[in-house]
């Protein structure tokens, strides 16, 4: 069953990582240099608000949901390893699930918290701020990569 469902998977999973790329690409290209220029209180209540607001349906299902279905991807391209274009699945998946939904439990969400427990208009909240602009963009470029070269190998994966 599962075998039948991989070519609409990998259609899925590649929209999916698209549009998380296309996400993290606006942020890493003008969303956090813009931010940046601001001064820090300000720019610490403008990223706070967005990280509040992207926690939405739409958005959560694009990173995780890609995120799953990339596990049954992953599955998928081991069971049937001898197919043409497993390695590419599986390549796309293991890149995605690594590069996105784990960098972003594990590097970018603590990053956001500890922005959030600052106060802005602090000699500190100016501080943290230069080092979250600094390490949260750094691993944004990685999940921005990441993301288009999961696409890249689910379009090899499909062909």
């Amino acid at each position: 069953m599962i075998m039948k469902l991989l070519p609409i998977l990998t259609f899925i999973a590649a929209i999916g990582s698209g549009v998380v790329a296309g996400v993290f690409f606006a942020f890493s290209s003008f969303v956090m240099p813009g931010l940046a220029r601001m001064p820090a209180a300000g720019g610490i209540a403008a990223m706070n608000s967005i990280n509040v607001t992207a926690v939405t349906p739409m958005f959560m299902t694009a990173l995780f949901g890609t995120g799953l279905i990339c596990l049954v991807l992953a599955a998928g391209a081991v069971i049937g390893w001898s197919q043409p274009g497993s390695f590419w699945l599986l390549a796309g998946a293991l890149i995605y699930v690594i590069g996105n939904p784990i960098v972003t439990m594990v590097f970018n969400v603590p990053l956001n918290n500890a922005l959030a427990a600052v106060d802005p208009a602090s000699t500190n909240g100016a501080t943290v701020w230069a080092t979250y602009l600094r390490d949260w963009v750094m691993w944004n470029h990685v999940r921005t990569v990441t993301a288009i070269a999961a696409l890249a190998s689910f379009w090899f994966a499909a062909r």
